[in-house]
Parts: structure tokens; sequence; C-alpha cells
């Protein structure tokens, strides 16, 4: 028995995928010996091709965003103030009474003028040039006759503990008190016609002072302006300690 082979063909068709590789490239090959040997005609080419594409490119105008503003520091200090301006104040003028002067008391004279206080010479009292009246304005023997040196104390004292007696309450009750006596001091150096200016709170203590200011001290007279011994106030203060 005779055996026979068969052998049957079958064609099959090539891939798309295949076919488009094989095309793609064999152009890549023509394209590249085009290239080597005529660039300036594959130059041409290209231009021609490249012109027939418009690409259209639309631009945006950026506008970037706002900034935030920044945020105050918590506790951050506010801002300053104004400063105050204190406004002007102006105090109200005092009300100025001037009271009017008492009328100087009639004066009695013996002098020859119309009235008292003649302006010239004269024997009244207040003569306004020379005269012998009290309170002569110029010169006069008065005791207004102007005093150029005070009665000054120069000798004569008074002793605290031996020449007052004990007070109600022991000496201790007067101690830190003192009185204030006027005396007239004459052209001879000698108190008189004493009287209490400022009282102390023992008036037994006060009329002592009085006595004894005037029989124990001693002073040198006040001098006019030509330098005669005229009377003059003096005033002793006696101070307990």
């Amino acid at each position: 028995m005779t055996t026979q082979a068969t052998f049957t063909t079958a064609s099959r068709r090539p891939r798309p995928l295949a076919l488009a590789a094989i095309v793609l490239l064999h152009a890549i090959a023509i394209y590249a010996l085009a290239r080597a040997f005529a660039p300036q005609a594959t130059a041409s080419v290209e231009r021609a091709v490249l012109s027939t594409f418009t690409v259209t490119v639309e631009t945006k105008q950026f506008t970037p965003p706002p900034e935030p503003e920044p945020e105050p520091d918590s506790g951050a200090a506010g801002e300053e103030g104004r400063k105050a301006v204190p406004r002007a104040v102006v105090a109200p003028k005092p009300k100025v009474v001037v009271k009017p002067a008492p009328p100087a008391p009639r004066a009695s004279s013996t002098g020859s003028a119309d009235n008292s206080g003649a302006k010239d010479s004269g024997t009244g009292t207040g003569a306004g040039g020379t005269g012998s009246g009290t309170g002569s304005g110029n010169g006069g023997s008065g005791q207004g006759g102007g005093i150029a040196t005070r009665p000054e104390w120069i000798g004569g004292a008074i002793n605290n503990a031996r020449d007052y007696p004990t007070p109600p309450g022991g000496r201790e009750a007067r101690i830190g008190t003192e009185v204030v006596v006027k005396v007239t001091v004459g052209v001879d150096g000698r108190a008189s016609n004493c009287i209490v200016f400022r009282p102390s709170p023992d008036p037994e203590a006060d009329a002592i002072t009085c006595r004894l200011v005037e029989q124990r001290l001693r002073f040198k007279p006040a001098t006019d302006s030509a330098g005669n011994p005229v009377p003059a106030p003096f005033y002793w203060r006696q101070r307990w300690f």
C-alpha cells in the first residue's frame, strides 16, 4: 500500500500594525537618503509642508491675585492716640476793695496860722517847716522830729527764777511763755510809762516785768538826725525758760 503525503499551502494576510510599521520604516529610510543626497530639496519640501499648518496660540494676561492684608499680632498695642491739649484756665481778677482812710483828727494849735499844720514855720502841731510843735516835718523838739537811732539796752537784768513768785502749778506752768512790754526811753536812758503790749498767761508776772524794766534796766537813748538824744519807744520781751 502506497501512502501519499499531501501539503496544503495557506496564505496569511499581514496584520495592519505590522504593515504600518513596514511603511513607516520605508518612509524614514527614503527621507534619510533624501537628506543625505539632496539636503536643499528636502529643506524646501519641509518648509512647504510646515507652511500648510497654522498654529494659533492664545495668550491670556496674567493678573496676580491681591496680596492678603497683614493680620495684627495678637496682643499688639493700638495706634497712639492724639495728645490732649489742656484748656487754658484764666484766674478771675480779684476784686480789690480799697477802704478809704479815716479822716485825721483835728489837732489843737497855739501857733499864729489860720489852721493847724502850717506850711512854713509856726508853733502849731505838725508844722511843715521848722517849729517847736509835736510832729514837725523838719526839725524841732517834738516827738515826731525824726529818729536817726533807736534806743539800745546797755545794762540791768531780770532773773526768771528769783524775781518772780512760783505760779499755781509750779514754775513748769510758766516755761515757754513770754510777755512783751512797751516803755518810753527818755533822754536820760531811763524807762517809763510801761504798758503790757502782749500779755502772758500770768498777769501778776506781767506787772512785775513792767516794774522791773523801769527800775533796773538802763538804755542808750535814741537820737535825731542831728545827734541829739530824743525820747523814743522801746519793746522789752521777757521769756521764761
